[in-house]
């Protein structure tokens, strides 16, 4: 939506072409991409269609429908059309091109991947009513209340509202839209697929920012939804954005390989055609070319590459018997290499995903060819996923929901929920936007069982602290240990997949996680739940406030609970103990003759909220407004102080990052702080405790006004989870 293009023939990052002799995957016809400016053209000539008659701007949106729908009603295209370019018209995109070719430009890739009409004629409409005249009650009124839905889930909230947050509350409205009806990503992946192809125009940091959060954010849930064919294309998109020499470099191999005289995969082919042809298996052998980033991470695996990596053979079949008939064969007739079998019919993947996985050797060459088998109807699925099962959401009226609008569906994928159940308990936006890529990040999920009957659905690594979670919610707190296949097992033991977890719970409902749960909770829904009961409990270290106490009493009771260490951290020196804190003579206070200390117990910065109380000695305290300590010294009648910060402040402070373990994280981060104007004093990094990685950053910047950035930009590295002010080790101010 907003977007901000030029046509492909621009400057810029371009759906890579694959070369070679290859064939066509079936279904996806191979269509030339779109002449933007006839398509503009012809756009602003078709607004005066008859009800008779067709736009021509909407031939080929017709055409591809028709060819998975071709009794479908196509009076909803035209109003929608019509209705699309009459709002948008006048309007131009950066390009130069009229608006109206995106919209037309997103409901061509889905059409082509099977979408149905209620999604097709959203699509036609989604960036109406955020940037048109158009309402959605006028929506609704026209086309009714499912597209008015999927319109009302792609539709950005106000930055003017909702300020930076605005792409995180965005991105979480859209997912709580998801819940109740997939279509609605749908047509937000193929939106940004037509915004990436057209990227060009957009200054570079611009094309990186939307190319990150593509990365991490719209590929993965692609990836869940199964939309291969975006997928794809998006990553190869991205791969051109933000590593542009890798990109060229594997676009060149892609190149030679297709210049080569003989294609090994063509001649397996043939071999494959043959096997079919003697055992009477009626079916076809496609050639899938690998797309660049495929290629990419095969090289980085393999070495020198073979004309046999660049792509796949595709056996396509009629019935699911066909495709272990199929495997029998080739397993019988050629070489098998028996670790890359893997059966994804009998165990489909969590995104819909069915096929048979195999790879045999040339004999001639040795040359490993891997092959794909799967029936018609799990290819398509797998190219288009949920797009390919057309509308799942219509039951009779009488099953839906009319209490508040929610349309229940029962094809919700176990992920999803857990997505949209551990959003809720989020206290901001940065915190459900780096749980949000965290949870993405976890691309594999596992099957665990309960004695009692039911399954639990987590993601690959889980522990038993996180089905304690999954399975009762807040009430996990009074878990004390678990059996698992039977065994009695701690709550930091990881589950595989296919185990049978029994959770042993006390009865005391005031129950506390211990902080070493935190140690073993790999999902965001538990993570939450332990640091919000932890954050409410109250410290034993605390101690009440007595105006009349002397000045070190004040100091214990202001210094509030003393966080505990990340083991492995380095203790800084007496003589570093300041050092995440700007001098105290940065704070201006409104108390004549006063000296001013900063708080310990929440170590403030600029631009930090801060506020003041006096203590004995004629000093002035100075804490974070949200610090715990200001709440019980103005219970017990202390008098605030105003304090404020002087311009131009220099900045020391200590940053703890939490990461997922990845070659090249730490040159990643450092160059994102050095980016930030940030010189880094000292730096610690814990040994990876289960691919999770610690590292503590001392740092100095010229001005305190960029700390928010520097923590954000920090966030942005892949990978990275979580960025947080260290405290310091003493209970001092």
């Amino acid at each position: 939506m907003n977007a901000e293009a030029v046509n492909p023939a621009s400057p810029g990052p371009v759906t890579p072409p694959v070369t070679g002799a290859v064939a066509p995957a079936p279904r996806r016809k191979s269509r030339a991409r779109i002449d933007l400016r006839r398509l503009g053209r012809a756009a602003l000539l078709g607004g005066s269609a008859t009800r008779g008659r067709l736009p021509d701007a909407i031939g080929h949106v017709v055409e591809a429908h028709r060819a998975h729908h071709p009794d479908a009603d196509l009076e909803p295209l035209r109003r929608a059309y019509l209705l699309a370019e009459s709002s948008h018209r006048g309007q131009m995109r950066k390009s130069g091109e009229p608006y109206i070719t995106h919209p037309l430009a997103v409901t061509l890739i889905l059409a082509e991947l099977g979408a149905e009409t209620t999604t097709l004629t959203a699509s036609l409409l989604h960036d109406t009513v955020e940037d048109t005249e158009v309402t959605l009650d006028q929506v609704g009124d026209e086309f009714g209340a499912e597209v008015r839905y999927l319109v009302d889930g792609v539709t950005k909230l106000e930055k003017v509202e909702y300020g930076a947050a605005a792409e995180s509350e965005t991105f979480r409205k859209m997912l709580l839209a998801t819940g109740n009806d997939v279509r609605v990503m749908s047509i937000k992946l193929a939106d940004r697929l037509h915004n990436m192809r057209t990227l060009g125009v957009m200054r570079r940091e611009k094309q990186e920012r939307i190319a990150k959060v593509t990365r991490d954010v719209l590929i993965p849930l692609a990836e869940r939804l199964g939309v291969q064919a975006l997928k794809s294309e998006l990553e190869d998109l991205v791969f051109a954005v933000l590593h542009p020499e890798e990109y060229a470099r594997t676009s060149d191999l892609i190149a030679e390989n297709a210049a080569r005289p003989a294609d090994p995969l063509a001649l397996v082919a043939d071999e494959v055609r043959g096997v079919l042809r003697e055992a009477g298996i009626p079916g076809e052998v496609l050639i899938r070319p690998r797309h660049a980033v495929s290629v990419h991470r095969v090289s980085r695996k393999r070495g020198p590459l073979g004309g046999a990596d660049f792509g796949r053979l595709l056996v396509l079949v009629q019935e699911d018997a066909d495709c272990y008939a199929v495997l029998g064969e080739l397993h019988t007739c050629m070489t098998p290499v028996v670790s890359e079998f893997k059966d994804f019919i009998a165990v489909p993947k969590f995104n819909l995903y069915q096929s048979l996985h195999t790879a045999v050797a040339r004999a001639e060459d040795g040359q490993v060819v891997e092959v794909l088998i799967r029936t018609q109807q799990m290819h398509q699925v797998a190219e288009a996923g949920v797009v390919a099962l057309g509308n799942p959401y219509a039951v009779p009226a009488e099953e839906q929901s009319a209490a508040d609008g929610e349309r229940i569906d029962p094809t919700r994928p176990g992920w999803l929920s857990r997505l949209i159940d551990w959003q809720r308990d989020v206290p901001d936006a940065d915190t459900f936007w780096s749980g949000l890529r965290e949870d993405l990040a976890q691309d594999r999920e596992i099957t665990v069982f309960r004695p009692g009957g039911g399954t639990l659905g987590l993601p690959d690594g889980a522990t038993c602290v996180d089905a304690a979670y999954a399975q009762y919610g807040e009430d996990a707190h009074a878990a004390m240990g678990a059996r698992v296949n039977g065994r009695l097992a701690t709550l930091g033991t990881v589950l595989r997949d296919g185990d049978t977890v029994q959770l042993l719970m006390g009865q005391d409902p005031a129950s506390e996680p211990s902080r070493e749960w935190l140690e073993h909770a790999h999902t965001p829904a538990a993570r939450i739940a332990i640091q919000r009961r932890l954050a409410a409990r109250p410290a034993p270290t605390e101690t009440g406030i007595d105006a009349d106490a002397d000045a070190d009493t004040d100091a214990r009771a202001e210094a509030g609970p003393v966080p505990e260490r990340p083991q492995g951290s380095r203790v800084p020196a007496a003589d570093e103990a300041p050092a995440p804190r700007p001098a105290a003579s940065d704070v201006l206070v409104d108390l004549p003759g006063a000296s001013v200390r900063l708080a310990g117990c929440c170590t403030p910065v600029p631009p930090d909220r801060i506020t003041g109380f006096a203590v004995r000695g004629g000093v002035v305290t100075v804490h974070r407004v949200e610090c715990a300590a200001v709440a019980k010294m103005t219970d017990a009648g202390r008098p605030e102080v105003g304090v404020r910060w002087g311009e131009g402040s220099e900045c020391r402070v200590t940053l703890l990052a939490e990461s997922f373990g990845r070659p090249h994280l730490l040159a990643d981060l450092t160059e994102a702080m050095a980016q930030e104007g940030a010189e880094i004093v000292s730096a610690t990094v814990e040994p990876p405790d289960r691919q999770r990685v610690r590292h503590s950053y001392t740092v100095l910047l010229p001005d305190a006004a960029r700390l928010p950035a520097l923590m954000r930009a920090m966030r942005e590295v892949p990978g990275v989870y979580d960025v947080t002010r260290a405290q310091p080790q003493t209970a001092g101010v």
